[in-house]
């Protein structure tokens, strides 16, 4: 029997997914398994609707070589699952003549783990553990949760905290789950093998197709101890996300809070030297952090510096006195002490980091309103970490509707540590860029419009000019506005005047209700908008009537005060090239190219993405920003907007939406 041609392969995916095969998807798939049989890389960027999933799904298969996919949301890793990979499966069976096995992985504490949850989970301030359904009140809502997940405890097959719903929150779910430092290891555990983790670990062992997540992507590349099964081919989907969950694993943090933690757990294991010694150091840095002042640090200072070496010797020496001795009069003494110990070595490893003082480091104090002050350290750069562990020995393809920024792949291709497309060099990894299009008649079906008549923003500064503008093309739009704000305050401030001004069009605030309840609220009524900050940017999937305004209160830049971003800034324009450019610009092109994303979701969807930021049009970096956009029928006449608002509105209303 002849092989089957990849066109053949992706016509029975695409049939039995229910879908309509697009030029960009076969475009698309034929890169892939070009890619994947020359051992090179790919950059594709599919526009939503290209049907992106089965355009590298279905070359995959057909390779038949282990492969990962790792996504960045929860809603793409279970269409993949549940949806896509079970009918794609399904339909390639006769044709492939096998049936590809596939599984779901991801770190250890998504899963429940049994031990917490029998067992009890270790107390601070007391010996052993406690029984934390008893110390909980049933009728709060903590108790509520936890008397939940013990029933499902019963029935879950997978302990995956996504199947649980509806979900509960994260103070219920650290009650039953652990980090992978605290686990006690499958061979000392009780509860070994029924163990949820372990199990996913061995059916991703077993599978040709394992899905995960950026962060689980990027513990296995930064770690060095291999959490995923081997693998020929590794699919980043959502690409333009993975610089910053890998940065987010790589940071490392210390507080007060989570040092004294640490003392506490401790204190009672190890022998009163020990523990006073880790107690005083908490208690310097304690002190230290109540004077720290938001902002960079660009050299540690002498106090900071002293007290790092106390922490880091005194966690130090907890550490080896942990591995020492042992007390039989505490209860379930292994589970006791391996949280000890996980927390203790977390203040070991932050404090010695930033003590080392790595020129590849950023170290920077934050204050929170509520959690107080804190010091924390990033990676200055991730690209040659991703250089060295990403593209070595295997085929990665990187997909988004967002990889191509100010109109060439170079710029997110650098930051995951690639060269200019078509540079040749021996240690370089050989990639290239495509960009397959859309499946939407952009110019036809969406307009951008930018108010250039309104003041340049200032930060912080008032925008009655905005509000007014925001006021009137939400009316004329007869509300279906979805609300992207730069900051939080500018929405709470944006929602509050609107709700006085426009009474009879409810406007929806993130924050005011969990972000699937809003969505599915904001989708139900026409006349709702939904106003909200970052989750929103690049999280919401409303196709028709619903939305047909996207507004933007003005171009999200990263904050001048950002110490990581202004640091990476500064290490660009050191090197010779432009910081601004290369950081600041490109952080916004992405952010609004899947803002703008939002609007036209599917082919009969129609309406206007409004930046309300007159710079779009008057500064020099507009063109860049613009480039970097769905192609929509572009204007700057606010009369001529308004207009067209009114028309869709009214269409939309004659179809009785």
């Amino acid at each position: 029997m002849t092989k089957p041609s990849l066109p053949e392969l992706l016509h029975a995916a695409v049939t039995a997914v229910g879908g309509t095969e697009r030029p960009g998807q076969v475009t698309m798939a034929e890169a892939v398994a070009e890619a994947i049989d020359d051992g090179t890389h790919l950059l594709v960027q599919a526009g939503t609707g290209t049907g992106k999933s089965l355009g590298y799904l279905v070359p995959a298969l057909a390779h038949g070589e282990p492969v990962v996919v790792a996504t960045a949301t929860l809603a793409l890793q279970r269409q993949l699952v549940e949806r896509d990979l079970p009918r794609t499966v399904e339909a390639l069976h006769p044709l492939l003549r096998r049936r590809p096995e596939f599984a779901m992985l991801k770190g250890r504490s998504n899963y429940l783990c049994l031990h917490r949850l029998h067992e009890g989970m270790p107390q601070d301030e007391e010996d052993g553990l406690f029984d934390q359904f008893e110390a909980a009140a049933p009728s709060s809502k903590l108790g509520q949760d936890l008397l939940r997940l013990r029933d499902w405890s019963q029935e879950t097959e997978s302990g995956d905290r996504d199947d649980l719903t509806p979900g509960v929150s994260d103070r219920a779910w650290a009650q039953v789950s652990v980090s992978s430092r605290e686990c006690l290891g499958a061979s000392k555990c009780a509860y070994g093998a029924e163990c949820f983790a372990e199990m996913a670990r061995e059916r991703a062992k077993l599978a040709e197709v394992v899905v995960t997540n950026h962060a689980l992507l990027a513990i296995d590349a930064i770690e060095g101890a291999p959490v995923l099964p081997q693998h020929e081919v590794l699919i980043v989907d959502e690409a333009h996300e993975l610089v910053s969950r890998v940065t987010g694993v790589a940071t490392g943090e210390l507080t007060p809070g989570q040092v004294d933690r640490a003392v506490r757990r401790a204190a009672k294991l190890v022998d009163e030297k020990a523990a006073d010694r880790l107690q005083t150091a908490a208690e310097g840095f304690e002190r230290l952090m109540e004077l720290a002042l938001p902002g960079r640090l660009e050299e540690i200072p002498e106090d900071l510096g002293y007290v790092l070496m106390a922490l880091r010797d005194a966690a130090r020496a907890v550490i080896s006195a942990l591995g020492t001795t042992r007390d039989r009069s505490v209860q379930d003494e292994d589970a006791v002490r391996k949280q000890a110990l996980a927390s203790v070595e977390t203040v070991h490893d932050v404090a010695e980091r930033i003590t080392n003082g790595s020129e590849w480091d950023v170290v920077w104090y934050e204050r929170h309103d509520r959690f107080g002050a804190s010091l924390r350290v990033a990676p200055l750069k991730v690209s040659g970490l991703l250089r060295e562990k990403l593209f070595a020995d295997r085929s990665v393809i990187l997909a988004s509707a967002t990889l191509k920024l100010g109109g060439d792949f170079n710029g997110v291709g650098g930051s995951l540590g690639l060269a200019p497309e078509g540079t040749e060099g021996e240690d370089l990894p050989k990639w290239k860029g495509i960009d397959v299009g859309s499946p939407f008649d952009y110019p036809k079906q969406g307009i951008l419009y930018v108010a250039k008549h309104l003041a340049r923003p200032a930060r912080d500064g008032d925008r009655a000019d905005m509000l007014d503008e925001l006021t009137e093309l939400v009316r004329a739009a007869g509300g279906r506005t979805l609300g992207l704000f730069s900051s939080m305050r500018a929405a709470q401030s944006a929602a509050e005047e609107l709700r006085t001004r426009i009474p009879e069009f409810p406007i929806l605030l993130q924050g005011e209700e969990t972000l699937g309840e809003l969505i599915k609220n904001f989708a139900a009524d026409p006349k709702t908008s939904l106003f909200g900050t970052l989750s929103l940017w690049q999280g919401v999937d409303v196709p028709g009537p619903s939305c047909q305004l996207v507004v933007m209160d003005k171009i999200p830049f990263p904050r001048p005060d950002d110490p990581l971003m202004s640091a990476r800034q500064k290490s660009v324009e050191d090197e010779g090239g432009n910081g601004f450019m290369a950081v600041a610009a490109t952080h916004a092109a992405l952010l609004m190219a899947q803002g703008a994303g939002r609007l036209v979701r599917a082919s009969g969807d129609r309406g206007v993405v409004a930046v309300l930021d007159p710079r779009l049009a008057t500064a020099r970096y507009g063109s860049y920003l613009k480039a970097s956009l769905p192609a929509f029928w572009y204007t700057t006449d606010r009369h001529q907007v308004r207009k067209s608002l009114a028309a869709i509105d009214a269409a939309a209303k004659a179809e009785g939406a």
